[in-house]
């Protein structure tokens, strides 16, 4: 039985990656910022026989991640997702900038998963993989302009893993970047190409394939590589 641990559980990709891993037989510790408005995911977790339990962790926040994290006691993690994740402004921003919400993205998605990381670090041995979810917003290949927070706080997460991947290689812990798809979720609207269930089975098999070898790459949700 595979543990693993989800931020951004409540809803999206993240919420179809504990359905699949339950399904799976495996051990989800599901973690969500809004334990009130995660009904979907308490169903799930009243039907799985124990196998997924539910904590809050608001991952911009250092305390509630090492509480959260406390929560969860102290068993190994297998694969740590970390998904959650903002939009932020869209258009683009030529003579302003509403810099609380571009902190609000930076501390959501660049410091959350290294917080968060950080925080389950005693709890990852050799072979354990840390999964960061990123997008194709976030290379220099992406032909479309808009988005700025959200793209740079995406493409420093990138930077700032393949740096984490270098510096646990040593403890044999695997640290992936991985572009999702663009999946049919509160995000990425109802015109996107995938649906959940596609991204999260591709993820989940990118995940269990994923090696010391390639640690620090940038994939996509079905094992390709990324351009960057």
């Amino acid at each position: 039985m595979t543990t693993v641990a989800i931020t951004g559980a409540a809803r999206g990709i993240g919420l179809e990656l504990a359905r699949q891993h339950v399904e799976a037989g495996d051990r989800v510790i599901a973690l969500v910022r809004d334990l009130e408005g995660a009904t979907e995911l308490a169903e799930l977790a009243a039907s799985s026989g124990g196998r997924l339990t539910v904590h809050a962790m608001d991952v911009a926040d250092d305390a509630s991640v090492r509480a959260g994290a406390a929560q969860t006691t102290d068993e190994p993690v297998d694969v740590l997702y970390n998904v959650a994740g903002v939009l932020g402004p869209t258009s683009p921003e030529l003579e302003s900038s509403d810099w609380a919400e571009w902190d609000n993205v930076f501390r959501i998605m660049l410091q959350g998963p290294l917080r968060v990381l950080q925080a389950f670090l005693p709890r990852l041995g050799a072979g354990s993989k840390v999964i960061n979810f990123s997008s194709q917003l976030a290379a220099s290949t992406w032909p479309y302009g808009g988005f700025y927070a959200y793209a740079g706080a995406k493409a420093a997460l990138n930077r700032v893993m393949r740096s984490v991947a270098v510096d646990l290689k040593d403890r044999g812990v695997v640290v992936g970047l991985l572009h999702p798809g663009y999946v049919q979720t509160d995000l990425g609207g109802p015109d996107a190409d995938i649906t959940p269930a596609e991204s999260a089975a591709g993820i989940r098999k990118v995940a269990a394939e994923w090696t010391l070898e390639t640690s620090g790459d940038f994939l996509q949700w079905n094992g390709e590589p990324h351009a960057w």
